[in-house]
């Protein structure tokens, strides 16, 4: 496949690659995993920030790196804890792809990250991405990292009117970083791309009188810059109705439940919930007879406390969500535990299950 951009002799290398790194240097952001070039805060770093805010990120990644300072820690550290380390990140196959990856390194890389394309490729986890990220900014290689940040500068700067959504499309931005980034400082030119895509070159009224490569953007010059990226819309997400319940037993424990060990969420605690797949389910009784028959547990409703909405990437949760009891016979198992409310702080629950737990706190208070 040929790849041509008919607009990049357009641009003074040097001068972009100047102007492009000595704003990054001077405007940078002080964030915890710059403060030095260890591959493996790098890379904790990069899987972090996939579909997630940097603000976000940064509490996360201090204790992240306060409970997991090194490879080996990470390794050996067991996936509960792991998974409590990054309650509420989302994504949750992101970081057991990444504690695979990292026992890889111990076991086959005396526990120091691949410096090459290929080994750091072929790591559990690893795309072209983070593998780019990783290799020039820890290790100074001039390796393309390419996310949607850099394609959104590099569709402007090179008035590039490829859809950005298509996977094919990301060759093209990977040969223009590969024609464009420096080899004196690639790490750099690629954290400068990102940041500016971050703080200056944003998805809506990017701030051009601000930019350092102002001058050398296609896009710009051509009064275009807000038509770019070209990207069409995901598909309609699909709305799931769920109903989910608190339930005590008789000496004030909660029913916890440990999703399947693959799926959405796998591995993750929960309240006990069934789907509701048509409009008369609703109904309470209905409700209790999908409890016994879906998980085998009796259950009696007391009332309704609230409904939430957790939207994922591709589907939407709306719950409404009960309190309860169930019958004194169920038994304890590896899924299934009795815990008490100080005890749920030892266990890993997604957000939706979160503000679950926040809605019952609040209404015992009432």
């Amino acid at each position: 496949m040929i790849i041509e951009l008919k607009n990049i002799e357009k641009i003074n290398k040097s001068a972009f690659q100047t102007d492009l790194i000595n704003w990054f240097k001077y405007e940078q952001r002080d964030l915890p995993w710059r403060k030095d070039q260890d591959p493996y805060k790098i890379w904790v770093s990069e899987i972090m920030l996939q579909q997630t805010r940097v603000d976000t990120v940064i509490p996360y990644f201090n204790r992240f790196i306060e409970w997991f300072p090194t490879i080996e820690d990470l390794a050996e550290a067991e996936e509960d804890k792991v998974l409590k380390a990054w309650e509420g990140l989302g994504y949750y196959s992101r970081v057991r792809n990444l504690q695979s990856a990292v026992k890889e390194v111990k076991e086959k890389y005396s526990g120091i990250v691949p410096n090459n394309p290929e080994d750091i490729a072929g790591l559990k986890g690893v795309g072209p991405y983070t593998a780019g990220a990783i290799l020039s900014i820890a290790y100074g290689i001039p390796e393309p990292a390419v996310d949607g940040n850099v394609m959104r500068v590099f569709s402007r700067v090179l008035s590039i009117w490829e859809d950005i959504a298509k996977s094919s499309s990301r060759k093209i931005f990977e040969k223009a970083v590969r024609e464009l980034i420096s080899h004196d400082d690639p790490s750099s030119f690629n954290q400068a791309l990102m940041e500016l895509g971050a703080l200056i070159c944003t998805p809506t009224s990017p701030s051009c009188l601000l930019c350092p490569v102002r001058e050398h953007c296609q896009g710009f010059e051509e009064g275009v810059q807000n038509e770019l990226p070209i990207k069409t819309k995901k598909n309609k997400t699909r709305n799931v109705q769920l109903a989910a319940a608190v339930l005590l037993d008789g000496n004030g424990k909660v029913l916890i439940h440990k999703r399947p060990a693959t799926g959405l969420l796998a591995n993750l605690w929960e309240f006990p919930n069934v789907e509701i797949h048509h409009p008369l389910q609703n109904d309470r009784e209905q409700i209790i007879d999908l409890f016994e028959h879906t998980l085998n547990i009796k259950v009696k409703l007391e009332k309704i406390i609230g409904q939430l909405e957790h939207v994922f990437s591709h589907l939407v949760w709306n719950i409404n969500v009960y309190t309860g009891t169930f019958h004194s016979d169920f038994q304890e198992s590896d899924e299934w535990k009795f815990v008490s409310l100080e005890e749920m702080k030892e266990f890993a629950f997604p957000v939706s299950y979160q503000k679950m737990l926040r809605l019952y706190l609040e209404r015992q208070k009432e």
